[in-house]
C-alpha cells in the first residue's frame, strides 16, 4: 500500500451569483468545455482532457457575492485573487474577450497586459506572452 501523500491541483474556484452563466463566459473565452454539476456548481476544462485530468476553473454559487472594486479602494470589496491568461496577440485577445462579454478595466498599468472584467465583476488579465504560449512546454491551450 502506498502511504505517500499526493496533492494535485484540481481546480481554481470562483464565487459568483450565477455559476452557469459565468462558466459559459469562460468556456467561450478559452474555447474550453463546460460541465454542469448542479444548480450551484459548474466547471470549465480544456477540451479533450476529460474533466479532472487537468486543473479546471470551477464556479460556485454564492447568493451574497459582491463584485470586487478594481483597483482596490478603502472600504470597498477587495479582490481575493485573479486569473492570468497568456496570449500570443494582445489586441486580438482583448477583442475576443469583449465579444465574449468582458469589459476593459478603466485603469491599466502596463502595455504588456490588459486588465479585463468578467460578466460577474472579477478582474482577470490577458498577458502578452507569445514566446511562452508558442513553446512546446506550455501545457494548456
Amino acid at each position: 500500500m502506498d502511504d505517500e501523500l499526493k496533492i494535485k491541483m484540481y481546480s481554481f474556484t470562483v464565487d459568483c451569483k450565477d455559476p452557469h452563466e459565468l462558466a459559459k463566459f469562460y468556456a467561450a473565452l478559452l474555447k474550453w468545455e463546460i460541465m454542469s454539476i448542479d444548480e450551484e456548481w459548474a466547471c470549465v476544462y480544456a477540451p479533450g482532457t476529460n474533466q479532472g485530468t487537468y486543473p479546471g476553473v470551477m464556479f460556485q454559487q454564492n447568493p451574497e457575492y459582491k463584485p470586487p472594486v478594481w483597483p482596490e479602494k478603502p472600504e470597498a470589496q477587495q479582490q481575493m485573487a485573479h486569473l492570468d491568461f497568456a496570449v500570443n496577440d494582445l489586441e486580438k485577445a482583448v477583442q475576443h474577450a469583449i465579444h465574449c462579454g468582458a469589459t476593459i478595466a478603466a485603469e491599466q498599468f502596463s502595455n504588456d497586459w490588459r486588465v479585463m472584467i468578467d460578466p460577474a465583476g472579477h478582474p482577470f488579465c490577458l498577458c502578452q506572452m507569445k514566446s511562452i504560449i508558442e513553446s512546446e512546454h506550455f501545457g494548456l491551450l
